[in-house]
C-alpha cells in the first residue's frame, strides 16, 4: 500500500493506493474510521503506518485529476477505485458516482436507487464510511429538507465542492 499527500483548496489529502487501485481519498488533518469488506471498523491511523510514503503512477494520475476537478475543468474522473466496505456500502457509493457533476440527490434518493427505499439513515452511514471522498461524490448528498447535512470532511468543505461544481457545471 502507498500513500501520497497533496495540498488542496479544501486542506491537505491523502491519497492511498494498493495494486494500482484508489483505495482512499481522505482529508489528512480529519481522523477517520473506515470499514472492511466484512464490516469491521478500520481506523485511517493504522493505514499510516503500514503504507509507504510514495507517489506511484496511480497517485501521480489521481493527484493530477483532483488538481483538474479543484481548477473547474474536469467533471468526472477516471481512475480505477476500490474501496472496502460492505456489499450494502458498495452499493451506495455505486449509486454516488451516478450522481451529475453540480447536482445533488438526498438521502432517500439514493436509498430507492439501491432498492431499499427505507433505508435513508443506512444510506448515510455509509457515506460516512466512504473512503474516497471527491471522486465518490458523497458530498452531492443533502437531506430531504434541502438542507446540508453530515459530511465526515466537515459541512463547510462539503459547501465549498458543491459551490465549485455549481459555478462550472454549465
Amino acid at each position: 500500500m502507498y500513500q501520497y499527500f497533496m495540498d488542496s483548496p479544501i486542506g491537505r489529502l491523502r491519497l492511498v493506493e494498493s495494486d494500482g487501485f484508489i483505495k482512499e481519498i481522505s482529508r489528512a488533518d480529519v481522523p477517520a474510521a473506515r470499514l472492511d469488506s466484512e464490516g469491521k471498523i478500520i481506523k485511517t491511523a493504522e493505514t499510516f503506518e503500514s503504507a509507504v510514503t510514495e507517489k506511484t503512477e496511480a497517485l501521480a494520475e489521481t493527484e493530477q485529476q483532483l488538481r483538474e476537478y479543484f481548477a473547474g475543468i474536469r467533471k468526472s474522473f477516471d481512475v480505477l477505485l476500490k474501496p472496502d466496505g460492505t456489499a450494502f456500502f458498495q452499493s451506495v457509493w455505486k449509486a454516488l458516482l451516478d450522481i451529475p457533476y453540480g447536482e445533488t440527490r438526498t438521502y432517500g434518493d439514493i436509498a430507492k436507487a439501491v432498492g431499499k427505499p427505507k433505508a435513508a439513515r443506512a444510506v448515510g452511514m455509509a457515506n460516512h464510511y466512504n473512503p474516497i471522498m471527491i471522486i465518490i461524490p458523497c458530498h452531492r448528498v443533502i437531506g430531504a429538507n434541502g438542507q446540508l447535512v453530515g459530511y465526515a470532511g466537515g459541512l463547510d468543505v462539503k459547501r465549498r465542492l458543491l459551490d465549485l461544481e455549481m459555478s462550472h457545471a454549465g
